[in-house]
């Protein structure tokens, strides 16, 4: 591109930019033509937050006060404040479209302002050169594609639009987009799963700027401030929690610090070669040699001040991934003792930085390599179009082809012949399931006693335990997994453990078990939905009513009814 003009370049880039917006729209395309015949992530995802959007919005209770409940739920014990805020972007997309309409614009959404964001932080802030917008808009395309927590939204893939603003403003722009886009981005991000992390990442780096000398710069100090308030203000839920709301819950009981020193050491590793699965940057192939590649000529031509931000994001990156790891060292113990707030809040999460960081490094990189010749420059653009090829694959429609779709999933179809069996009005009895997510008996209008959340009352779940306490003693991991954490409070079973998605083809049986079904009838428990045949069900007092298969299910649901 040496002998092109600027206008030509410029043409291209354009040109580049509107083919990689034209692109983010044929990648989230499946949603919009399959619809619920798409397939998405069922791991908080289908097994929970699809589902409560879905009570949320039937409960009556989206801009419930803080004290409110959900009927549905666990007997109605569980917070509305467990659903998070009414001014979520996601949660106000759920109120006004169907569920994979509001998926997909989810995702459209999300991938665009990631593409957008990390674009405007590139060319105004890492690759300022005309001629390398080629790099600008390919990495900003491949970082706008990776997967990530869909409930997320902008919480991780909106990090470098809110850099870009805030650097903005450090610099002395006076802009009022750059304002606007932080008061903006928190009503489509999660301060927890998130921002709490950037922002006081944004808060060591103000302070490291006066402490190098550079002066106090109060109005970026000031954005800072602004937008954590901003945060505040629409996540007015979680702030009463956690200042007024003090009955115990289950995360108090949470327990972290279990690896020894060899193991957090081994998950630093794997977690910097492969990330997270809420931040899945796919780098390891690709993206993780180029930057490491890219090391040796700033080390051969001694380039450590002039690449001085490579360096520091090279070592923030390998810093997060040990941070994350050896949050979950024993070493912890004498600490989460005394403050018990290291245990109920995840401060691992620093490593949600790490998306933005490897997509920065991987544009720095390319910006190094091309510097050594026209040959690194065409391995560059091959790097990038193979990280774009990677990034296909991950496509959920792609990734997810073999889980149930939507539609296979909630099979909405068999659980309404169920409920027209049954009879009764669901509100006038209670019901669980045993290998299956109970999310799918809740979006059904169900009511259950089973439920993922993480964040309701100790109470509920010592009541609830009395039923699975003789499943549990036989299991040592599920007795672990329930009393030191609890966000899944299922019907747990030891001949199965942790599975929940039975297919309707599966052989399994459950030859034995032994629920305390007189605690589950006193607390409303009626009826027990199975993916499974229960082989000693009148052990349990149980009785085989009908067995449920529907062309559009991937479950076949063993009815069982409770007798005492």
């Amino acid at each position: 591109m040496n002998d092109l003009t600027q206008p030509q370049i410029n043409q291209i880039e354009r040109k580049l930019f509107f083919s990689a917006i034209i692109f983010i729209f044929i990648f989230v395309s499946p949603y919009f033509i399959l619809g619920e015949n798409a397939h998405i992530r069922v791991h908080d995802n289908l097994d929970s937050n699809l589902a409560w959007y879905k009570v949320l919005k039937e409960s009556g209770q989206v801009f419930g006060s803080v004290k409110a409940s959900i009927p549905q739920v666990i007997n109605g014990h569980l917070s509305r404040n467990a659903y998070g805020t009414e001014f979520s972007g996601i949660v106000l997309l759920n109120l006004l479209f169907p569920p994979m309409i509001a998926y997909g614009l989810s995702q459209l959404i999300t991938r665009f302002f990631a593409f957008l964001g990390m674009y405007l932080l590139l060319r105004k802030h890492f690759i300022r050169s005309e001629n390398l917008g080629w790099v600008r808009v390919g990495v900003s395309l491949t970082f706008a594609l990776t997967p990530f927590w869909p409930s997320g939204m902008l919480s991780t893939l909106g990090m470098p639009l809110a850099l870009w603003a805030f650097l903005n403003i450090r610099q002395g722009e006076r802009s009022a987009i750059n304002w606007i886009t932080l008061a903006l981005i928190p009503l489509y991000a999660s301060i927890v799963l998130g921002f709490f992390f950037f922002l006081s990442a944004m808060g060591f780096f103000w302070l490291s700027d006066v402490i190098r000398g550079k002066g106090w710069n109060l109005r970026f100090f000031f954005a800072i401030v602004f937008m954590t308030s901003v945060f505040l203000l629409v996540d007015y839920r979680l702030v009463y929690s956690f200042l007024f709301d003090h009955v115990p819950n289950s995360r108090d009981e949470y327990f972290h610090a279990r690896l020894t020193l060899f193991h957090s050491l081994r998950l630093t590793f794997k977690n910097y070669i492969l990330g997270h699965t809420h931040v899945m940057t796919v780098h390891g192939l690709f993206i993780l040699p180029t930057t490491l590649l890219a090391l040796f000529p700033v080390i051969a031509n001694k380039g450590w001040r002039e690449e001085k931000t490579f360096i520091v994001l090279h070592i923030i990156n390998f810093v997060l991934s040990a941070w994350y790891a050896f949050w979950f060292y024993k070493g912890w113990v004498p600490l989460t003792e005394r403050f018990h707030f290291l245990d109920t809040f995840n401060f691992a999460r620093y490593h949600f930085l790490r998306p933005m960081i490897i997509y920065l490094l991987f544009a720095l990189s390319i910006n190094i390599l091309v510097r050594a010749g026209i040959i690194w420059k065409r391995t560059c653009m091959f790097l990038i179009i193979a990280q774009l090829l990677v990034l296909i694959g991950f496509n959920e429609e792609i990734l997810y082809h073999k889980k149930p779709s939507f539609k296979e999933f909630y099979a909405e179809e068999q659980f309404r012949e169920m409920a027209d069996y049954i009879g009764q009005p669901q509100e006038t009895y209670r019901v669980a399931s045993i290998g299956i997510h109970p999310a799918i008996a809740q979006f059904n209008g169900f009511y259950t006693l089973d439920t993922y959340n993480n964040f309701y009352p100790l109470t509920y779940k010592y009541q609830f335990r009395r039923i699975i306490e003789h499943e549990l003693e036989g299991n040592k991991k599920l007795k672990q997994y329930f009393d030191e954490w609890g966000g899944r409070c299922y019907l747990f079973i030891d001949e199965i453990g942790k599975h929940y998605m039975f297919k309707k083809n599966s052989k399994k049986t459950i030859e034995q078990i032994k629920l305390n079904t007189h605690a589950f009838h006193e607390m409303g428990g009626r009826y027990i939905f199975s993916a499974l045949p229960i082989k000693n069900e009148k052990d349990n007092h149980l009785t085989l009513e009908k067995t449920f298969d529907s062309r559009e299910s991937a479950w076949k649901i063993y009815l069982y009814r409770v007798d005492l």
